[in-house]
């Protein structure tokens, strides 16, 4: 978790930067993340495996990326954007010859279209294109098959990247996914995000020079259809509106992605409406005579509280009773951050013992791996979404890292201090757990 804490704020700050208010036919824009890539000469790369850490600062202002078509598709675009550090900062969007950076200028008008030729074509399958990047800050490994992705520039300049919520982009029925990274003076921090939505699978591998090689196995080809059909199987059995969350090609029953909850209500509002309020009122119920204890993995140490007057108190950092809404979001009402760093350090193993149900069956947080998803209510898009990763790792939920003191990852990343090469697999095809 410390070491993701300064990557959340930066992911979160640049989602709010890159989310310009647009007007008449504009995109509504997605969470901005930033780019890389360098020369386009093919490679075969056999992924190694073994996971290990290291947190010495990193060597070289740029690293090796491996692009890997894992895909049945000859025709898949690849696209790295993000933030420029050495750079001021400034958007960077790497050119199709995976070797220029774009630092697009502000446009005059909203939505415009990129000057430049960014999209880098992979190649046939199994064909791996190597690339370099300099240091970026927020920033994501696009893919799409078949066609290349639409991105447009806002006034800033502002790229507003495509939605899965919105009808009207003109991505909307195109088969696109990311991964997520940072990469700085200090290490490589990726990780496969399903925080938004599952789509094409995404491994990682991770090769450094003296701390060994991690490895993040993804979903295999029909991983997919594995959650769609986990998710309707919940929607029979608990009659709640999971199967909703999958959005079918236009004339078709197969699914093109599966949104996560907390996207799935910004299109239907009243999806899970009160979903969680009866497992909320047994958790503070419990928890008026049973003390709860929080190991904040911080310079707060373990802090307890009990409920009274209606509310969580630790000690100066009071948490209300969340809505169904804020346990998907993990960002509102009582989970909204402020100045507070007790409170702060509090919210992500909360809201992650919401998510994953461990409230009633432990009285201490975070919670162990053997105790999730087992509440009938719970967060079952992430539950479903670990089951269909072959190494049960991913993104699934926005504090989906919370895990106890020397536990296992959950969240499907990467980071090391001694990057060499970094590998993005797309398409699940040889996928394999390390």
């Amino acid at each position: 978790m410390k070491r993701l804490t300064s990557f959340l704020k930066k992911r979160r700050a640049s989602r709010t930067a890159s989310n310009p208010s647009n007007s008449g036919n504009a995109i509504a824009a997605q969470p901005a993340q930033q780019p890389l890539q360098q020369n386009a000469a093919q490679v075969s790369q056999a992924p190694a495996v073994n996971r290990l850490a290291n947190t010495s600062a990193a060597q070289g202002t740029t690293l090796t990326v491996a692009l890997q078509n894992q895909t049945s598709s000859s025709t898949v675009f690849a696209y790295i954007t993000g933030r420029a550090i050495d750079q001021g900062n400034q958007w960077i969007i790497m050119r199709s010859d995976a070797v220029t950076p774009y630092y697009p200028p502000s446009p005059s008008g909203i939505m415009q279209p990129l000057q430049a030729d960014c999209a880098i074509r992979l190649g046939p399958p199994g064909a791996t294109m190597q690339a370099q990047i300099p240091h970026i800050a927020g920033g994501r490994i696009w893919f799409s098959i078949d066609q290349p992705i639409q991105f447009f520039l806002n006034p800033g300049p502002a790229l507003v990247e495509p939605s899965v919520t919105n009808p009207s982009d003109p991505n909307a029925q195109l088969n696109w996914g990311f991964a997520e990274f940072t990469w700085n003076a200090d290490q490589l921090y990726a990780n496969i995000s399903y925080v938004d939505f599952v789509s094409i699978p995404i491994a990682l591998t991770l090769n450094t020079r003296g701390s060994g090689t991690q490895h993040v196995s993804g979903m295999n080809p029909s991983g997919l259809q594995q959650v769609a059909n986990g998710l309707r199987q919940q929607a029979s059995q608990d009659g709640v509106g999971w199967d909703q969350l999958i959005v079918n090609r236009v004339g078709s029953s197969q699914p093109l992605r599966v949104l996560s909850p907390n996207q799935g209500i910004v299109s239907n509002p009243n999806l899970f409406a009160n979903y969680y309020d009866g497992y909320v009122n047994q958790v503070f119920q419990k928890y008026l005579t049973t003390p709860i204890t929080i190991d904040t993995q911080s310079g707060s140490g373990s802090v307890s509280a009990k409920v009274t007057g209606g509310t969580l108190n630790f000690a100066g950092s009071v948490f209300s009773r969340p809505s169904t809404r804020d346990v998907f979001t993990c960002s509102t009402g009582p989970f909204a951050t402020g100045s507070n760093p007790q409170t702060n350090a509090i919210i992500p193993r909360l809201a992650a013992a919401f998510n994953r149900s461990t409230l009633l069956v432990t009285n201490d947080f975070p919670a162990p791996l053997n105790l999730y998803y087992q509440n009938n209510i719970t967060n079952h898009y992430s539950r479903i979404v670990h089951l269909a990763n072959l190494d049960g790792k991913g993104y699934a939920f926005p504090y989906d890292d919370v895990q106890p003191s020397g536990g296992p990852d959950q969240s499907g990343e990467v980071h090391a201090g001694d990057p060499t090469l970094f590998t993005v697999a797309v398409g699940g095809n040889n996928a394999y757990v390390a």
